[in-house]
């Protein structure tokens, strides 16, 4: 098959971590994500938990090596010329399966083809094979360009949230948990005495439940003297897989089209969500009880095509205050289960 000319372009890109009822968490990892026509390539790629070798957290120098072997300045990783495009969120082994492509010159032209899923160090196209993906031209001018911006300012900021609230060990809890995810928190009661140049490293500040107006406003104050606009959370329980998710979501900056979901509403007979690529989606609900236990249930896990769906609810698991989390590959939101009709 001939290689069309395609856009190439980069556009940051997350995927998002989690704690999980048992404790056990999955890696935030933030990383460059390549844009092919307008759309990202991994959103072609359905249900694929990967990031590409484009990741913020690794050394300068891999970083920069990673760019360099995309553009072709040093010799292929793997046999026949191929590449990883994007490889394991958690050990990046290609033990565990990477998508690998056939990247090679063309004249002035770099040509991205042969798509795969690798496990070893030889590809089997004929079983393993992306078909429907590529093979794709880039213009050699636009492909360098792109690639040799990361050159000068590799990786994201720091990702950082201020905790403010009354309940310390439900605080203390939220950031040990934040960490374990790559997300950095810190706690204070009163963000005035908080140097300036400190607040500026915040990406979000979270509120509890606890916390009065007044204090709000002392803390919206302190940050715009600083000179900077943060989102703020005002955390909707007491439950730290929820609190988790609401910052996440805050701390996402990828614009409405680059994510993969982009609404979430619920009643107790169903949840509203959207998707604008097809990846799989979990759903997630959490249940206070009279004496503020939570009670966790996964109520949906399943692949979603893009556009809008409604997907129903137990009632057993939407009893008192609920709040239900839907995760993707790359996104979370948090809704709270309301008594109405979905929107």
């Amino acid at each position: 098959m001939a290689a069309e000319y395609a856009t190439f372009g980069l556009a940051p890109a997350t995927r998002a971590g989690g704690v999980h009822a048992d404790g056990d968490f999955r890696i935030h990892r933030d990383f460059m994500d390549f844009v092919v026509d307008g759309r990202p390539l991994l959103f072609r790629l359905c249900d694929l938990d990967a990031v590409s070798p484009l990741a913020s957290d690794v050394p300068p120098a891999i970083f920069t090596a990673q760019v360099r072997s995309l553009l072709l300045e040093t010799d292929a990783p793997l046999p026949g010329g191929r590449y990883v495009i994007y490889g394991c969120p958690e050990c990046a082994d290609l033990a565990c399966g990477a998508v690998t492509a056939v990247i090679l010159r063309d004249g002035d032209d770099f040509v991205w083809r042969d798509f795969a899923w690798q496990t070893g160090d030889h590809a089997d196209l004929e079983f393993n094979g992306y078909h429907g993906i590529g093979p794709y031209r880039f213009p050699g001018a636009e492909y360098r360009a792109a690639l040799a911006t990361l050159l000068d300012a590799p990786g994201h900021p720091r990702r950082r949230v201020l905790l403010i609230g009354a309940r310390v060990a439900l605080l203390a809890r939220l950031a040990a948990a934040l960490r374990t995810i790559g997300i950095g928190a810190d706690i204070t009661h009163d963000a005035r005495d908080v140097p300036a140049d400190e607040l500026r490293t915040y990406g979000a500040v979270a509120f509890g439940r606890a916390v009065t107006d007044e204090q709000r406003t002392t803390v919206r104050r302190a940050f715009a003297d600083a000179g900077v606009e943060v989102p703020h959370v005002d955390g909707l329980a007491p439950i730290v897989a929820v609190l988790v998710a609401q910052i996440e979501h805050a701390l996402d900056r990828l614009p409405a089209e680059r994510r993969r979901l982009t609404r979430l509403t619920a009643t107790r007979a169903a949840a509203d969500v959207e998707v604008t690529s097809p990846c799989r989606v979990r759903l997630t609900a959490y249940r206070l009880d009279r004496l503020h236990r939570t009670h966790v249930r996964e109520v949906f896990d399943g692949l979603l095509a893009p556009g809008g769906h409604r997907i129903a609810l137990d009632a057993g698991a939407v009893r008192g205050d609920t709040f239900l989390v839907a995760r993707t590959p790359g996104s979370v939101l948090v809704t709270a289960v309301t008594r109405g009709t979905p929107g």
